[in-house]
């Protein structure tokens, strides 16, 4: 009798023991999850600060380009210009007086 309530004593202790083990398992997994959304949460919002520094520096070295690129424009411009004037400017003087 003493054998048969040793046993029966075990296999309660086991039946108790399994039916606890998947209530911890979920609440690990409840705090598993929330530690994932979390990890997400913070991944997002480094990408989001690695894509606004990103299109800073862009939209900054675009800038750049278009300004050097427009003062060289202007510059070959006003060179053209001038020699264009150059080769104008004989033709416009006065014509000297002969007839007098």
């Amino acid at each position: 009798m003493k054998k048969q309530f040793r046993m029966f004593l075990l296999a309660l202790f086991g039946v108790l023991s399994l039916a606890a083990a998947p209530a911890r398992q979920s609440d690990q997994s409840n705090d598993s999850a929330k530690q994932d959304m979390k990890d997400a949460g913070h991944a997002t919002k480094e990408a989001a600060k690695k894509t606004g520094k990103g299109i800073k520096d862009g939209t900054k070295k675009a800038a750049k380009k278009t300004k050097h690129v427009a003062k060289k424009g202007v510059n070959k411009t006003a060179s053209v210009t001038e020699k264009g004037a150059g080769k104008v400017e004989p033709k416009n003087r006065p014509l000297k007086n002969t007839q007098s």
